[in-house]
């Protein structure tokens, strides 16, 4: 009787978890489903770009052929992050449902990563888009034309670059605060109140004392990197350099 009341806690505590990590998953997968959404619609521009357009023929051939290069790219690179979108909307929600115990944490910390990895695909394919619209002025147009659509564009890429980074700094959580639907995090992370001013200052130090390739490697694989953070600040091992 004891040892089936002690497994029946057990199973309804390990449910529980399921579900707080369920929610991360959801997440993710929105993530994905937007990100896979906004590409499609950037490389489908992209492709008409390449066949709906008439290139003058006494256009310049090295204008024409740097175009029709770019527009290709930016094609490409938003269809990576559309296939790379979609496999993960299919499975990865596929492993948490059906595979074997602890598979919920691996789909969880997986889709976190590529999720990121189909944002960069997303942001580097937009740029290639907009650099192909900066060929199209002075392949289609006189180069006063050109040039005048080249400072508009140069500024609104600055003005995505820059709100990117304001917005990004305003809610990017520092390895030190980020919590997860694991059990296994620093309990002093849980006891933390954290406020606006908190975040910023957390995120300002940390960004203080991470070299380029730390920044790349967080980003690219945000739970390993936590990890590593919390276990150097036990005294564990340090970071990846």
């Amino acid at each position: 009787m004891l040892h089936a009341d002690k497994r029946a806690v057990e199973q309804n505590l390990r449910l529980s978890l399921l579900r707080i990590r369920e929610k991360e998953l959801h997440f993710y997968t929105e993530n994905c489903r937007s990100l896979g959404t906004q590409a499609a619609l950037i490389a489908s521009f992209a492709w008409f770009g390449l066949i709906m357009v008439i290139l003058p023929p006494q256009a310049n051939q090295m204008l024409k052929t740097a175009y029709l290069c770019m527009s290709t790219t930016a094609m490409g690179l938003e269809l990576i992050a559309v296939v790379n979108a979609t496999l993960c909307l299919l499975l990865g929600p596929g492993l948490a449902l059906r595979g074997p115990d602890g598979s919920m944490h691996k789909a969880v910390d997986e889709m976190m990563e590529e999720y990121r990895l189909v944002f960069f695909f997303f942001a580097i394919g937009l740029v290639a888009f907009n650099c192909a619209s900066i060929l199209f002025g002075y392949v289609m147009f006189p180069w006063q034309v050109g040039l005048a659509m080249t400072v508009i564009l140069i500024i609104f890429l600055y003005g995505i670059q820059h709100y990117f980074l304001k917005i990004y700094g305003r809610f990017k959580i520092p390895p030190s605060l980020m919590i997860t639907g694991r059990f296994d995090t620093d309990n002093a992370v849980y006891e933390t109140t954290i406020t606006a001013a908190h975040l910023r200052t957390a995120n300002a130090e940390h960004l203080r004392t991470q070299t380029a390739a730390q920044r790349v490697h967080e980003y690219m694989h945000p739970v390993q990197y936590a990890r590593e953070h919390l276990d150097a600040q036990r005294g564990a091992s340090p970071p990846v350099q």
